[in-house]
């Protein structure tokens, strides 16, 4: 097995938004703002190669979308997909597998482009993975989480044919050395993979824990639709990840790729941080 970062870009979301309760204060000290209170977050994907399959992990936010949506969200940076892909020899049509933790627009954006005034998986040869739980959830979505699943990034996957759903059951085995750990507090049914690598477990945290500034129990999105399920969720995941050592591969933190992590007289707190090349 082999594992590359994928960058994607860079974006902006509203401070207060990100850290949901905690004054900013306290949250500025490690995500500051610019004038208009949005910080920068990072879109990073990762990249499996495994036997005979290449797989992604989330697909960022894409650049399918009007000029409007984009002004909300300030888009920076030198990095995309297709760059970050060809920087690791590969290319769009190699990707085997795409793998959606969940179907918020900066995760599951860039899985469809638009071709020709079509819409068309982005990843021609790949088997896009979500699960049903999810998929009805996003879907069929309410209506304080409806503006994060745009059914342009969603729908064209399922008419496409090369949708298929992980079975939802904690720790499922999805391909060799790679476990599917399951939340909900963020949304219905979030996937988490777990990577054996290198006598390591490797976790994507997706939103369960989008940057280092967010691991203080208390620090829970204000975009989460169940909080209270997102904290207790998160604190057994931080026992969990002290207690076996495992590493975190950092989705939005717009500095750090992966930590580990330690238990200290105030709680547990970044032990090391890196870039997964460096593992």
């Amino acid at each position: 097995m082999k594992l590359h970062t994928i960058n994607t870009g860079l974006f902006k979301l509203d401070g207060g938004a990100m850290f949901g309760v905690v004054p900013k204060v306290i949250w500025q000290k490690t995500n500051p703002a610019d004038a208009n209170n949005l910080c920068t977050w990072a879109m990073r994907c990762l990249l499996i190669e495994n036997e005979n399959k290449l797989t992604l992990i989330d697909t960022g936010i894409g650049d399918k979308q009007n000029e409007k949506f984009f002004s909300h969200y300030y888009l920076h940076g030198e990095d995309s997909m297709q760059k970050s892909l060809s920087t690791s020899g590969f290319s769009m049509t190699d990707i085997t597998d795409v793998f959606l933790t969940h179907l918020h627009f900066d995760h599951v954006g860039g899985a469809v482009i638009r071709e020709h005034e079509r819409l068309l998986p982005a990843f021609k040869n790949a088997t896009y993975w979500s699960n049903e739980k999810h998929w009805k959830w996003a879907t069929e979505p309410n209506a304080r989480e409806k503006a994060s699943f745009l059914k342009e990034n969603i729908l064209p996957i399922e008419e496409s044919g090369q949708l298929k759903f992980v079975e939802e059951k904690e720790n499922i085995i999805w391909q060799e050395g790679i476990q599917i750990g399951f939340a909900y507090g963020h949304t219905e049914a979030m996937m988490l993979p777990k990577i054996s690598y290198k006598g390591k477990t490797i976790v994507y945290m997706a939103d369960l824990l989008p940057s280092i500034g967010h691991l203080p129990l208390p620090y829970v999105m204000a975009y989460d639709m169940f909080p209270l399920k997102t904290l207790t969720e998160k604190q057994a995941f931080l026992e969990e990840a002290v207690e076996k050592d495992y590493i975190l591969f950092l989705e939005h933190d717009p500095v750090n790729e992966c930590c580990t992590l330690q238990r200290t007289e105030k709680g547990i707190k970044v032990k090391d941080t890196f870039k997964l090349s460096e593992i």
